[in-house]
């Protein structure tokens, strides 16, 4: 475990930094408008162009410095940019490392991170130990060291580091998160969700926007790699890292069938890539369970042939909500008596007047600016709370610790994997702190 920082000192250091951030955005700042947050972007490939025209439309974002080894990515982004009316970006392009440059300006506030997984938190303590704030694609970490990497900079630095879990801003993720905390559900006992899509053409590169560094994660890993966008709305759900935290897991893994199958079928069979092993499992199943005894399922399947599925059901003790059949079972309100039978009849209600009742403020207030956000709009609104909350001096939606206890998932499933489904702890990240940090408050997220 890395050294552990003087809670007093840490929470002074941050204070410090803060100040003399806000400071220097306070100077560019004209009276009535947003504060200027100056972000610079590593990885402008597919993804990182996405998140880049949902940032230039955000008021007070300033985009000085754009950074990736593929200069017709590179020249795509800083048009983007300049087609938003702002100068044209520095462009740093020398080589995979070029990025280090790109921290050590002195112009930016926040430097995001869209690159390939391995370069995920070697970017953020880079940029967090340069002065800037950091935010990292998912997930934002690949080992237990990673993790606690990226916790311990952080509060060394008094720098955030944030993990871009779009997930956790749906319509649906937050209604579900208001219902809970008016206690329509009651105590949440068990959540069940997973990352269900067909992405074998993805990782192969053979459609358009195609991630062929993603293969290799397959030919050498085995385990649940991609867990951060079931996990972020249940640990939201389940006061993660803020009065609870996941206490330990256990994992294990189907045989690989599918990339192989795939790779002769589209590829054939004298490809190099039909002719590989690949240790990942088709379909891995993680079971979690928290200090407080609740319990998760965890599904990962990018490899075997299935449409897109939104799995995502909670249990709660009034109550169950149950999104794939976009149900909801209320008990008192949903079920009814069979006075001549002698019993209560259970029925499935539909969704429809819940969503009104419990609709999110974020979605009522910035639903039609979000429609063109990407994912449904999730991409522009995740990006905008991360904005909003920099100029505004709060805390984040999700911060570092959400980030490392859901990136650890990645290493923890891969030993448990590889150890006939050995229980793994989880570390805490926190050190003890979730006992007594708030849960998230779905009313300030607007």
């Amino acid at each position: 475990m890395s050294e552990t920082y003087n809670r007093r000192e840490v929470l002074q250091a941050g204070t410090l930094a803060a100040v003399a951030a806000g400071n220097a955005l306070a100077q560019q700042q004209k009276p009535g408008e947003p504060k200027i947050i100056r972000i610079g972007i590593v990885g402008t490939g597919g993804r990182g162009t996405e998140l880049l025209r949902n940032l230039v439309r955000l008021p007070g974002v300033k985009v000085p410095a754009l950074c990736d080894i593929n200069e017709k990515n590179l020249a795509r982004a800083q048009d983007v940019v300049v087609r938003a009316n702002m100068p044209k970006p520095e462009g740093y392009s020398r080589n995979e490392t070029d990025w280090k440059r790109l921290c050590d300006r002195n112009d930016l506030d926040l430097v995001l991170c869209a690159t390939p997984w391995e370069w995920h938190t070697p970017v953020c303590v880079a940029a967090m130990n340069a002065g800037k704030h950091a935010a990292s694609e998912v997930p934002a970490a690949q080992t237990i060291e990673e993790c606690w990497q990226l916790v311990d900079t952080s509060e060394k630095t008094g720098r955030h580091c944030a993990i871009l879990e779009n997930d956790c801003y749906y319509r649906e993720t937050l209604l579900i998160l208001n219902m809970i905390r008016q206690d329509v559900l009651g105590d949440v006992l068990f959540a069940e969700a997973g990352y269900l899509h067909d992405i074998r053409a993805v990782k192969f590169g053979v459609v358009p926007n195609g991630e062929p560094w993603r293969i290799e994660q397959s030919v050498n890993r085995n385990g649940n790699l991609y867990p951060t966008h079931p996990i972020g709305p249940l640990a939201w759900w389940m006061d993660i890292n803020r009065g609870d935290r996941f206490s330990h897991l256990v994992s294990m893994s189907t045989k690989s069938r599918s990339l192989k199958e795939f790779a002769i079928k589209n590829l054939g069979p004298d490809d190099p890539r039909a002719k590989r092993d690949y240790k990942l499992g088709d379909v891995n199943t993680t079971l979690i369970r928290t200090e407080k005894g609740k319990t998760i399922s965890l599904y990962h399947d990018t490899n075997t042939p299935r449409p897109k599925e939104h799995l995502l059901r909670v249990q709660g003790t009034k109550g169950v909500f149950n999104s794939q059949m976009d149900k909801v079972f209320i008990e008192g309100r949903s079920n009814h008596s069979d006075a001549e039978n002698w019993k209560s009849v259970h029925e499935w209600e539909d969704t429809a007047e819940y969503r009104k009742q419990y609709d999110p403020k974020l979605w009522q207030e910035k639903g039609a600016l979000a429609a063109n956000g990407g994912h449904g709009g999730v991409d522009y609104l995740e990006l905008y709370r991360l904005v909003k909350n920099l100029q505004e001096g709060k805390p984040l939606d999700i911060d570092v610790y959400d980030a490392a206890a859901w990136s650890v998932i990645v290493p923890l499933s891969e030993a448990s994997v590889a150890g006939r489904s050995k229980p793994m702890d989880f570390p805490d990240f926190t050190r003890g702190r979730w006992k007594n940090r708030p849960p998230v408050d779905v009313d300030a997220i607007v």
